[in-house]
């Protein structure tokens, strides 16, 4: 077998630069304003799937009731990376990550049509992949564990997202996103697996600690609480469908707003710099 020059070019071990990021995040957003929308719906599924899988492991956890609080917020908040490290290890469509799409916007690369139509594909498909990990978990008995401390953990998690005022849960989103796109952002620039699994564990656990509002996470915590709520785990009550429309609203529009935060800063930064402007 005869060696050529691309063999002989070294491998580069260190990150994109910023620059090489932000011209990434643009060429990734064109590519998913024109795929077409069956495939888009089916990725979304899947991304749905695999935070549910994180929120799952997160509950777990959280069904030690005897974990003290900083322990419990910590390591919660690491086993919830999961799902983020499935989501860009194994390739799918996260809402939330989707929101950089506006580089590709601002360069004038895809228009609002392609935007808006990957956002409302996506987000819908997030939700019924989330829902189908929810039947899933349900009827392997998930809940069950640790003497039924999982479904209380389940219902906990989902009643401390009803409960603030919409405000209240539209910046917690906001602030959501933000470590969420720079955790994708670090996915971006990164060259191998490692590097992403790494990169995104900080901000991931930071968030999800925090207690801040991920709208496709929601996805899953509140249906899954709701339903272990009927089952008579916690109050009477305290997780409701109109419950559920309040949390999401909230949480998905602040989750636009600080996925359009990260997106354009770095968008004015670096693509301005290149551009020679």
């Amino acid at each position: 077998m005869s060696i050529t020059s691309d063999d002989l070019k070294p491998i580069k071990p260190d990150a994109l630069s910023p620059a090489e990021t932000e011209a990434k995040a643009e060429s990734l957003g064109v590519g998913k304003a024109t795929m077409a929308i069956p495939k888009v719906f089916v990725m979304a599924m899947l991304a749905g799937a695999f935070i549910a899988f994180g929120g799952m492991y997160f509950c777990i956890f959280l069904g030690d009731s005897t974990m003290p609080f900083a322990a419990q917020r910590m390591v919660g908040g690491i086993c919830f990376c999961l799902g983020l490290v499935l989501v860009l290890c194994c390739g799918s469509e996260l809402f939330t990550g989707n929101c950089l799409m506006i580089c590709a916007k601002a360069s004038g690369k895809v228009g609002w049509g392609g935007v808006l139509k990957n956002w409302v594909t996506v987000w819908l498909g997030n939700f019924a992949g989330a829902l189908v990990a929810v039947l899933l978990i349900f009827m392997a008995q998930v809940w069950a564990m640790n003497s039924g401390g999982v479904a209380e953990a389940m219902v906990s998690v989902a009643a401390s997202k009803v409960t603030p005022d919409w405000v209240t849960l539209f910046f917690k989103g906001i602030m959501c996103n933000v470590f969420v796109c720079l955790a994708v952002w670090i996915g971006f620039s990164a060259r191998t697996v490692v590097d992403k699994v790494i990169g995104i564990i900080l901000p991931i656990s930071a968030f999800v600690a925090a207690g801040f509002e991920h709208c496709v996470a929601n996805m899953f915590f509140l249906p899954m609480g709701f339903i272990m709520n009927t089952m008579g785990y916690g109050a009477d009550g305290v997780i409701t469908l109109g419950g559920i429309a309040y949390n999401l609203s909230a949480a998905t529009l602040g989750n636009i707003v600080g996925g359009l935060l990260v997106g354009l800063a770095y968008w004015f930064v670096f693509n301005q710099k290149k551009a020679g402007k």
